[in-house]
């Protein structure tokens, strides 16, 4: 078996519009590792997309999972319900940011999440309207790509958007997006489009993942806060890929001083079993009548299983602390290259949540191609690699926090091999 034979078979059989990073066909996995079909090793710095923080098949998550397919794997928990759902619940409930009575549900994927976040935000506050920021990613539903702040490939072709979602622009000062600014088209938004007395709720992402891991300001964050209360307007973060030690902390709202009325959470949470979470304030969750939320796989015990396993092996492995040690360390090997490297324009990133991003030498002009030669090259050497930014031009690193630092430091020198190579040949 080949990764081109693959490749063809699924050309004829899988819609085009599932795109794919590489043609490399997994076979197995371990922690930071995965080997093809063909037998060749590479190292992940994708986490698929921020969901194996804790590795691929933790022990600990795959003995949790094998107890519970002895066990049973589905009943619909709004059929005959079971204790591991509520159990995971009331410890979501403990350590989502804020000191007030919290409650919980579980659907299956992030997208979801985001969907019911805003049912549950409008039901509470009887209000329609949602304002969510450019570059933004929230999904690829109808709501969720309308809440997503990019147009190409999340919403084109795929016709009129959700009504009353509007979008402010996000604060990124390398981009000449000042906070003042952003706060400024929010004050005229309120004056010229919508009546801040009809909006249910901002949603933003702590830091911002497809759109290029840009980190909200504080200040900024603070503010937005400041803006719901005056207006009674609820306050959703996002945290399905910022969610369960990525930046440092359990959830990176812990970096703001302030916390959200609503969180949403998927990736991260299952440990590579798909679960998504919506936490919030008791009496809001509970606006929505009996029935109104939940689905059929919402809460599988196989998800929920995993959940309870990778919120214990983050407690025990400090993964929290072992992320601000891992990201420090790559900023830092980033950060030595800027002179062999001058298409670096930024390094950044909370925790184990970095990116590095690339501009034409001497200019603010973004240099996609340049992040897509080295995700190339370093996929030659074995080094998985992700793109994002509206622009493209940014390479986020996604490795799983629980790596060895064996594997880490081999990961380290491909990369810094692949920049400069890059740079030289540019």
């Amino acid at each position: 078996m080949s990764n081109s034979a693959i490749a063809a078979r699924r050309a004829d059989a899988i819609s085009r519009g599932v795109g794919v990073t590489t043609q490399v066909y997994a076979d197995n996995a371990r922690n930071a590792e995965i080997w093809d079909v063909e037998g060749r090793r590479y190292i992940d710095f994708a986490a698929g997309i921020a969901v194996v923080n804790t590795g691929h098949r933790h022990p600990k998550v795959i003995a949790a999972v094998k107890e519970q397919l002895d066990k049973f794997t589905h009943t619909c928990h709004q059929v005959v319900p079971y204790e591991n759902y509520v159990r995971l619940a009331e410890r979501l409930n403990d350590a989502v940011p804020g000191n007030f009575k919290k409650k919980t549900i579980f659907v299956t994927t992030g997208a979801e999440a985001v969907e019911n976040a805003v049912k549950i935000a409008r039901a509470a506050t009887n209000r329609s309207a949602v304002i969510a920021f450019s570059g933004a990613f929230h999904g690829r539903t109808f709501m969720g790509m309308t809440l997503t702040g990019k147009v190409v490939p999340y919403k084109a072709g795929f016709g009129a958007m959700m009504p009353d979602v509007f979008h402010v622009p996000f604060p990124v000062e390398l981009h000449g997006q000042t906070m003042e600014a952003s706060l400024a088209v929010l004050d005229k938004l309120f004056k010229a489009d919508v009546d801040p007395g009809r909006v249910a709720a901002f949603i933003v992402e702590p830091v911002q993942g497809e759109g290029g891991f840009y980190e909200v300001p504080r200040a900024f964050m603070q503010r937005l806060r400041e803006i719901a209360d005056k207006h009674g307007i609820l306050l959703i973060a996002d945290e399905v890929q910022t969610g369960f030690a990525r930046t440092g902390k359990l959830f990176a709202m812990e970096h703001f001083g302030v916390v959200a009325d609503i969180t949403t959470m998927a990736k991260g949470l299952g440990g590579g079993f798909p679960i998504a979470a919506v936490t919030g304030r008791a009496e809001i969750m509970d606006a929505p009548g009996p029935g109104g939320l939940g689905g059929t796989y919402g809460g599988n015990p196989i998800g929920v299983a995993a959940g309870n396993a990778v919120l214990d092996v983050i407690e025990e492995e400090g993964l929290t602390e072992r992320a601000t040690q891992l990201g420090n360390r790559l900023k830092q090997s980033l950060q030595s290259l800027t002179d062999a490297v001058p298409q670096i324009a930024d390094i950044r990133g909370p925790g184990f949540m970095n990116a590095v991003e690339f501009n034409i030498p001497g200019s603010t002009e973004p240099n996609p191609d340049f992040a897509n030669r080295v995700r190339e090259k370093a996929l030659e050497k074995g080094l998985i690699l992700l793109t994002c930014g509206i622009y493209g031009n940014v390479i986020r690193f996604l490795a799983p926090i629980t790596i060895e630092d064996g594997v880490f430091n081999e990961a380290l020198g491909i990369l810094e091999t692949t920049m400069r190579q890059c740079a030289a040949e540019a």
